[in-house]
C-alpha cells in the first residue's frame, strides 16, 4: 500500500489562503471589539456595585443612628412613666383640647 503523496506532506494552499487570512483577520477584529465592549461593561458594573455599596453603607449607618436615637427616647419615656409625675398625661390632654379649641375658633370666625 502506497500513499499517493508519500514524500510530500505539505501542499501550499491556493488563493483560498488569502481569503482565509482576510476572514481570520476580520474575525479577530470582531473578537477584539466584543472583548472591548465586555471589558467596558464589566468596569461599569464594578463602578455601579461600588456606588450601590456606598449608598447601602450610608443607609445602614443612618438606620443605626436612628435606632439608637429611638432607643434613647423610649428609655426616657419609660423613666418618665415610672416616675411620680403622673400628671403629664393630664397636662398633655388639656393642652391638646386647648389647641383644638383655638383651631375651632379660628376656622369658625374666619
Amino acid at each position: 500500500m502506497r500513499r499517493a503523496h508519500a514524500g510530500n506532506y505539505y501542499e501550499p494552499l491556493s488563493q483560498n489562503s488569502n481569503e482565509l487570512e482576510d476572514e481570520n483577520d476580520r474575525m479577530t477584529d470582531e473578537l477584539k471589539d466584543k472583548i472591548h465592549i465586555l471589558k467596558s461593561l464589566s468596569i461599569d458594573i464594578g463602578n455601579e456595585v461600588k456606588y450601590q455599596d456606598k449608598l447601602l453603607r450610608e443607609v445602614d449607618d443612618d438606620m443605626d443612628r436612628t435606632g439608637g436615637f429611638l432607643g434613647n427616647t423610649m428609655n426616657r419615656v419609660l423613666r418618665l412613666s415610672k416616675g411620680s409625675h403622673n400628671y403629664y398625661i393630664l397636662y398633655l390632654f388639656l393642652f391638646s383640647i386647648f389647641v383644638f379649641f383655638i383651631l375651632y375658633l379660628v376656622l369658625k370666625f374666619r
